[in-house]
């Protein structure tokens, strides 16, 4: 089972149920206020990575990993539900969707998010993972107070058009088509989730839209990341946390 410690914390995959349990549980807590079950039917599809503080046992980050063989098999990715990715279809390698990514909205310590990036790279050298995938979250659903993050995306950080998702969800904000901004860079990258940050500063790239989720209260960007252009000094530092 896949486990790592790094100072404070240590990240390691959920493997009873009762693991799974206090995942879903600090879901609830960042998505849904602790006040609703976060439990869907994906839950059971995939693995569930935990992070967790060792000197108090306190979960502060979870995600989950659907692993696919390739691009053929994505129409059974969350994802898929809110995206049309028929482009990615012909993508060859193994996939991972990495999804539900939450920490605890109480604990504000940076070093949470390099154990939890440093589990997945863990994950995606062992599993031969070739494109990791998910949906990147903005927090709430008027997208007024992302438009320079949201005009940031535009300028430099689309999907190449071979692997573009088209739009499916009902209710989408089409930023690619109706910003002609010049962003502020700042101001966007505050804007920008610390997740979506991350999958950028690796050579990242997302969806032309967003989906407005009111089952959530989110804004998401399909985001999209080939392990092979990682730029090689960025490999270097995922690969010395995953140690």
């Amino acid at each position: 089972m896949l486990t790592l410690r790094r100072g404070r914390y240590a990240a390691r995959l959920a493997d009873t149920p009762a693991d799974v349990d206090r995942a879903l549980a600090l879901r609830s807590r960042c998505f849904r206020g602790g006040s609703g079950d976060d439990r869907d039917a994906f839950d059971d599809l995939c693995q569930h990575m935990l992070v967790e503080e060792t000197r108090s046992g306190r979960d502060v980050c979870t995600f989950r990993l659907m692993p696919l063989n390739g691009g053929a098999e994505i129409g059974r990715s969350y994802s898929a539900q809110y995206y049309e990715l028929s482009a990615l279809h012909d993508f060859a390698g193994p996939m991972v969707e990495m999804g539900r990514f939450c920490i605890d909205p109480d604990v504000t310590d940076p070093d949470i998010l390099r154990v939890a990036w440093g589990a997945m790279t863990s994950y995606v050298d062992d599993q031969g993972v070739e494109m990791l995938f998910g949906c990147s979250s903005f927090k709430g659903t008027a997208a007024t107070q992302y438009m320079d993050a949201f005009a940031l995306l535009k300028e430099r950080h689309l999907a190449p058009k071979r692997w573009l998702p088209r739009v499916k969800a009902p209710n989408v904000f089409r930023f690619a088509q109706k910003l002609g901004r010049k962003p502020d860079v700042r101001r966007a990258m505050l804007g920008m989730p610390p997740l979506l940050r991350t999958y950028l500063m690796m050579g990242g790239w997302v969806s032309d839209h967003a989906v407005v989720d009111r089952d959530l209260g989110t804004l998401h960007v399909f985001t999209g990341l080939e392990i092979g252009a990682i730029p090689p000094a960025r490999k270097r530092l995922l690969r010395a946390v995953a140690g």
